[in-house]
């Protein structure tokens, strides 16, 4: 998505900052009221009686549907709210077709990343990569998340709060203070069950205030199907755009299937997601939950779309003002609603609390999943002495820390300038790395230690080279800053290639290689990593002389050889996957003690039924799988 972010100061405010009446200060300081009532309430239950995995696991019981609205919340991040009405508002509808990536792109994480995940028990995601690989791999994963998540925390929380200054007059660094400190407090006190359940109220303000803007412009302009004919009039409504070539910005193929592995780089193997499935009670509930984000997510896609065209027809009736068409596109919503609902006390209140409801719900879940991390990966493994009390009162400390440093980010990102959109392009030149990353160890049992650790090394490099190359081209060729891409959710956010919207000449060399359009990111470079590792690992002796836990691999060719017809299947002299493999011990065996099933860190044990004739029989085939 294309829009353009505010990097330098904004204009003054010249709209009518009485339209914020009294009304809508109470609906926005209820909202912050609220969210740290409930992060208080959770911290308060059962206090001094908290342990690690209470607080960064929310002691694995949550149920499926505040894990659902919270795996969308997450990502519904202010600057999508922002962001994607503006894109069907300048571009038209083209971008909706994002929703077609979001069935695979949930579909796979639910059936191969979260029970793989879900059944080593892990803590953190990037504990997987050390059952598969070795410690320092897991030690890069988590080093470059960390790095990933803290470039874009500053951001996610600044840019928000600059284009409500800019358009309504509120105090810039009060709204970044209030809501920086609000977000660490429940967060360091609450811990994961706080999260959730404040993601879960967020989400209906979001909810609600997306839907008080549809109701009431739609009103407005005669009703929506007025607000689709003009549309369609004016050439708002896309049609399918066939066009294969990846350099197209927006295309079907580009969105449905370029979009998949921004999904599953976001729904697959992100922290803050994975660690919401494992605070399911259940395996059951954790793939129940990511089903239920995929209508949720077709909801908000759809909203979006429709803020778009409401603020179009809107438009058609009645002109911007001199300043609304000087404006940044990231503030064109903002001005259509302080214009639309003037006259309204209390629904701009309630769209500003949808607004920073989105930032809530982002940021709270980066400050939870770093301190899981820095805790799990950096500090557990060298100091195991520590006590329950120290490690839980250490975890709060360091998600509080990681709130200051938020704030110290946001001050960074005031002072950035046009590098500020170098800053949001990190975090999905990062994200598709780390895919590949996770694919490599997942997918190829032949891939080693030495293959994954230059594999990642190349795929940064390559996802920076782009990246960084696609800004300077793009700066060189306009005087203006060009334009960032956006979406409906964190990744595609921020997964972007600066470039402008239109080119005028076709580039050639490696000018062609900067203008690939920003959804094939995650493609390009996960690729990169998964070919990079494969080469290196068979060039350094593959997975000889090191252990294999069978556990870390998804077993791909069993599963393809259950979709054949069990004719071919005796053909092929295999046996049927689909009708002898029980989920739980075939797919992955474990060594057995006494018929307790233990994790390779014995941090935890989980009772599983002894071995059948069907374990016996499957093993074979898979250890013949992870011995390629």
């Amino acid at each position: 998505m294309s829009v353009g972010v505010t990097t330098s100061a904004p204009l003054p405010p010249t709209s009518d900052t009485s339209a914020f009446s009294l009304v809508d200060y109470v609906v926005f300081v209820l909202l912050l009221v609220l969210s740290l009532a409930i992060g208080l309430y959770h911290a308060c239950r059962g206090w001094g009686q908290h342990t690690t995995g209470q607080l960064l696991m929310a002691d694995r019981k949550m149920s499926c549907l505040p894990v659902a609205l919270s795996l969308l919340a997450t990502f519904q991040s202010a600057v999508a709210i922002l962001g994607v009405p503006s894109e069907i508002y300048r571009f038209g509808t083209q971008y909706w077709f994002l929703g077609c990536s979001y069935f695979l792109g949930l579909l796979i994480p639910a059936h191969i990343f979260i029970p793989t995940f879900y059944r080593l028990h892990l803590t953190s995601a990037y504990e997987y990569l050390e059952l598969r690989f070795n410690k320092t791999v897991r030690v890069c994963g988590t080093v470059t998340f960390i790095f990933q998540m803290v470039i874009y925390m500053g951001v996610v929380l600044y840019a928000p709060s600059l284009a409500l200054n800019a358009v309504t007059g509120f105090d810039l660094w009060l709204s970044v203070l209030t809501l920086g400190i609000v977000c660490a407090i429940y967060t360091a006190l609450g811990g994961l069950k706080a999260v959730i359940w404040t993601d879960v109220f967020q989400t209906l303000v979001m909810f609600l205030g997306q839907l008080a803007v549809i109701i009431v412009g739609s009103a407005k302009v005669g009703g929506l199907g007025h607000v689709w004919d003009l549309a369609s009039q004016h050439g708002r409504i896309s049609g399918i755009e066939l066009d294969p070539d990846p350099f197209v910005r927006h295309t079907f193929w580009t969105l449905a299937f370029g979009g998949v592995f921004m999904m599953l780089s976001l729904y697959g193997v992100n922290q803050a997601q994975v660690q919401r499935y494992l605070s399911s009670r259940t395996e059951k509930s954790a793939v129940l939950s990511c089903y239920a984000v995929f209508p949720c997510q077709q909801v908000v896609l759809c909203m979006g779309c429709l803020i778009g065209l409401v603020m179009f027809a809107y438009y058609q009736k009645h002109p911007m003002s001199i300043q609304q068409s000087q404006a940044a596109p990231d503030q064109f919503v903002l001005y259509f609603v302080m214009d639309l609902l003037k006259d309204l006390p209390g629904l701009p209140g309630l769209f500003v609390a949808c607004l920073f409801s989105g930032s809530l719900s982002t940021i709270s879940s980066a400050f939870n999943s770093l301190a899981t991390v820095t805790m799990e990966d950096l500090i557990r493994p060298w100091f195991p002495q520590f006590s329950e009390v120290r490690a839980t009162m250490l975890s709060r400390i360091i998600a509080f820390g990681y709130g200051l440093l938020c704030l110290g980010m946001a001050y960074i990102s005031s002072q950035m300038g046009p590098v500020l959109q170098a800053a949001i392009s990190i975090f999905g030149m990062v994200g598709g790395p780390l895919l590949g990353l996770f694919c490599l160890g997942m997918f190829f049992p032949c891939a080693n230690p030495p293959g994954a650790i230059v594999g990642l090394l190349a795929g940064l490099v390559m996802a920076f080279w782009i990246g960084i190359g696609s800004l300077v081209t793009s700066m060189r060729s306009s005087m203006a800053p060009a334009p960032w891409n956006e979406s409906s959710n964190l990744t595609t956010v921020t997964m972007t290639t600066l470039m402008p919207p239109t080119t005028l000449s076709r580039p050639a060399g490696l000018q062609r290689l900067y203008s690939l359009s920003y959804l094939w990111y995650s493609a390009h470079n996960s690729t990169t990593v998964i070919v990079v590792g494969l080469i290196v690992s068979l060039l350094t002796g593959g997975m000889r002389g090191r252990t294999l836990n069978p556990r870390t691999i998804y077993p791909v060719l069993p599963r393809l050889l259950a979709l054949l017809p069990v004719s071919c299947q005796k053909r092929l002299h295999c046996k049927s996957y689909s009708q002898d493999l029980p989920e739980d011990t075939a797919v992955f065996p474990e060594k057995m003690s006494n018929g307790i099933l233990k994790d390779s860190r014995d941090r935890e044990a989980m009772p599983v039924a002894e071995e059948g004739p069907a374990h016996q029989e499957s093993s074979p085939a898979i250890l013949q799988e992870t011995s390629l």
